[in-house]
């Protein structure tokens, strides 16, 4: 299957290392049956990481058991539509890379904003 990324082009994949997704193939893909809508790929800060633990979703902390390394400020991951949405509006959004950001995205976040925080 063909994914779309918000510019209409090719989705690209977000990290190999480490491996993002709701899938972990490294793409923030959509194949309809994720919940959490991981489509958003990120160039996490520390100001992101510190405001979505603050949210209750501790992205640093590894959990192995799930294969997840914990993130450190600089690495690309795949997160919740919802939550960077959330995090743009408490003024805490890290940047985003476009051609990597699967399409639904825009069902919560405005291109403009995306485009605004475009690495």
């Amino acid at each position: 299957m063909n994914q779309i990324n918000v510019l209409g082009t090719e989705l690209l994949p977000c990290s190999m290392d480490p491996l993002p997704g709701y899938y972990r193939t490294g793409c923030c893909e959509n194949r309809g049956d994720d919940p959490g809508m991981h489509v958003v790929c990120c160039r996490v800060t520390d100001d992101f990481l510190a405001f979505s633990a603050s949210m209750g979703n501790d992205l640093s902390t590894p959990m192995p058991t799930y294969g997840f390394p914990g993130l450190t400020a600089g690495d690309q991951w795949c997160v919740c539509a919802m939550r960077w949405k959330e995090a743009l509006d408490a003024g805490h959004a890290c940047p985003v890379d476009l051609e990597r950001t699967h399409v639904s995205a825009l069902e919560y976040i405005d291109l403009d904003d995306l485009r605004a925080h475009a690495v």
